[in-house]
């Protein structure tokens, strides 16, 4: 048995969606612990693609049970259409439960969201404007509604009446955008309410009894590291915590209860919306990694940007998140390249930085300092297993574990379910220490 958080360890976009549903097979339960409809994953099964934004990727097996927990901000409209869209494909949604205590983006949220940002300017975030970061400003805020408030109606017209006739002043007097009928509100969240019923439950304590049961539990996190609203690239971040702490705060569970982490970090690094990207390619090379790697966002369609990978942040994300090993996707996307570079420290005003530095403004600064390596100049599609790689890329894999001085236990070498090789069970196996061999850290047991 083994309970296990699955991050990304970059700017997200990493493709932890196939990791997780790759290691959902081995799982009883499925956790997504923060993040709400601004999150995408993409799964591939038998040629079909499956696009989730609130439901856990586990939900593609009939006898996983799928928890969207309290730490997660819910738009019960989105997470309805997604419903639909699998019952509609003959998945079965019966084992979706949803936290209680999970709030809930409501239409003013939205609206606030794309609103802010425009006003903005120049100075924006690159928020997908889906009111994620409002919902959870009116959590701290304590005027937030939960999923509770929705199951009782005469509870949830008070509040709303109150919370929307409060939001209308921001939204006609800073905004100069047309007020919003609260009972218009009302009705359609008691609607959403009627069909969401069935699936809502007091999470921490279901998750809880997994425990006691010895299941596999599976944490699911959504956006990546550096997107962290504590430890990312602030303020260019999302509104929650992606990092592996978040799964505790965010599914209520204890940490003594978590017993490894898996970081997703591709083969090179993508970027959505504002803020510092050091490696970032401009031209010809840039736009080959976002065609051969089809880098445009699940939630909001917008394009990636992309650029070499950064061991700098690598070894940011595993010291933040306590890494036992790493998955590499998407190494397929690099088949053609003559060479690769790697960025194994930054400059800073001519002096050398070997670590993730917090102040953004230094960050906007920082000059990456490259390693070049030979590319392989075939494809590797077809690989199942590391001796099916051509050396050179079996090499770079080499260089990243030993640049963020943690173990590879998956590499994916394109979007199927198949098309991955496992180096080392990441559920299943043994807890792990790091110990090199020939200069490859390997996996053995503690």
């Amino acid at each position: 048995m083994a309970n296990v958080v699955v991050i990304g360890a970059q700017w997200g976009d990493e493709g932890k969606g196939k990791i997780t549903d790759l290691l959902s097979k081995s799982a009883d339960v499925v956790v997504r612990y923060q993040g709400g409809v601004n999150a995408g994953h993409t799964v591939v099964v038998s040629g079909q693609t499956f696009k989730l934004h609130l439901i856990p990727s586990g939900i593609l097996y009939p006898d996983t049970e799928c928890i969207i927990g309290s730490g997660t901000v819910i738009d019960p409209r989105i997470l309805i259409q997604e419903l639909d869209q699998l019952e509609a494909l003959n998945i079965s949604t019966h084992n979706l439960l949803i936290s209680q205590t999970a709030h809930v983006t409501m239409p003013y949220h939205r609206l606030i969201d794309q609103a802010s940002e425009e006003r903005r300017g120049t100075h924006k975030l690159g928020t997908t404007g889906r009111g994620i970061g409002p919902t959870y400003a009116d959590k701290s805020e304590r005027t937030g509604i939960r999923i509770l408030d929705l199951m009782e109606p005469e509870g949830l017209r008070k509040q709303v009446r109150w919370t929307v006739n409060y939001k209308n002043v921001i939204l006609e007097k800073l905004y100069n955008l047309p007020p919003l009928d609260p009972e218009e509100v009302i009705e359609q969240y008691l609607e959403y309410a009627d069909r969401l019923r069935p699936h809502v439950v007091d999470a921490s304590l279901k998750i809880y009894d997994a425990v006691k049961r010895r299941r596999n539990i599976l944490f699911e996190g959504a956006q990546g590291t550096l997107l962290d609203l504590d430890h990312g690239t602030y303020p260019y971040v999302t509104s929650s915590n992606p990092v592996a702490g978040g799964a505790c705060v965010g599914a209520g569970v204890g940490p003594t209860m978590i017993d490894r982490v898996i970081g997703v970090a591709k083969a090179y690094t993508t970027r959505v919306g504002e803020g510092p990207f050091p490696t970032e390619l401009h031209g010809e090379l840039g736009e080959l990694l976002c065609a051969r790697g089809a880098e445009f966002g699940t939630t909001t369609g917008r394009k990636r940007r992309c650029g070499w990978f950064d061991a700098v942040i690598g070894r940011y994300a595993v010291r933040i998140n306590g890494l036992d090993c790493l998955a590499i996707t998407k190494l397929d996307v690099l088949d053609e390249l003559d060479e690769i570079k790697v960025c194994v420290a930054y400059e800073i005003d001519g002096q050398r930085c070997d670590h993730f530095p917090a102040n953004a403004r230094q960050f906007a600064r920082c000059e990456p300092v490259y390693e070049t390596v030979p590319g392989w100049k075939q494809s590797t599609e077809d690989c199942r297993s590391l001796e099916d790689l051509p050396k050179q890329a079996l090499d770079y894999l080499k260089f990243l574990a030993e640049l963020t001085e943690v173990p590879i236990a998956i590499v994916s070498l394109g979007a199927s379910r198949d098309q991955t090789i496992i180096v080392e069970d990441p559920i299943h196996g043994p807890k792990r220490a790091l110990l090199y061999a020939n200069g490859m850290p390997v996996a053995a047991q503690a």
